[in-house]
């Protein structure tokens, strides 16, 4: 049986969760996220915790369970703190800009790469160089981080590119001079 399935969630102060038939909704200061859960499953909510459990035993439903877990806790966490992603660029010229909801990167190619922001997530800019992409949904956030990171991803030689805040780039050698 999965551990991280039979595991009791605790719901926290200021969320509403709403289960009906496969359908679980968290309300939260964050915002509001909607799931479907399978029809072998059961999410139950008594007070302060919540539990998923399994309706069928059989291989997919033991598949599924640890997974529909970690999903509601997700969300749980998304509505109340939120997540957050931060990126840097380094390179000469390289820089972030925001205006309205687009995103615009110079990163040393010969135009610059305009990103439609999603909806539901907030792009603040620190600096030039550094951004943070927060929301409620941790998957709508890390997707659109790593999208930013597509661009122009960090390369081995002289480090330049985009890269999370205190990701560790290896740096390779390079050609040495002949004697």
């Amino acid at each position: 049986m999965s551990r991280i399935g039979k595991r009791v969630l605790t719901i926290p102060a200021g969320v509403n969760v709403d289960v009906t038939d496969n359908t679980v909704t968290v309300k939260g200061p964050k915002g509001e996220l909607t799931t479907t859960v399978n029809r072998l499953l059961s999410v139950k909510v008594d007070g302060t915790s919540l539990t998923v459990e399994r309706v069928k035993e059989d291989k997919f439903t033991n598949q599924i369970h640890g997974t529909t877990n970690a999903n509601i806790n997700n969300m749980l966490i998304g509505v109340s703190e939120g997540y957050k992603k931060e990126l840097e660029i380094i390179g000469v010229g390289y820089r972030f800009a925001t205006s309205g909801n687009t995103l615009t990167i110079q990163a040393g190619y010969s135009h610059p790469v305009k990103l439609e922001i999603p909806k539901g997530l907030s792009v603040k800019l620190i600096s030039a160089t550094e951004l943070e992409v927060s929301g409620a949904d941790k998957q709508v956030v890390g997707e659109f981080a790593a999208n930013i990171r597509k661009v122009r991803e960090p390369e081995p030689y002289k480090g330049k590119g985009i890269r999370y805040k205190g990701e560790h780039v290896r740096h390779k050698e390079g050609k040495k001079a002949s004697k």
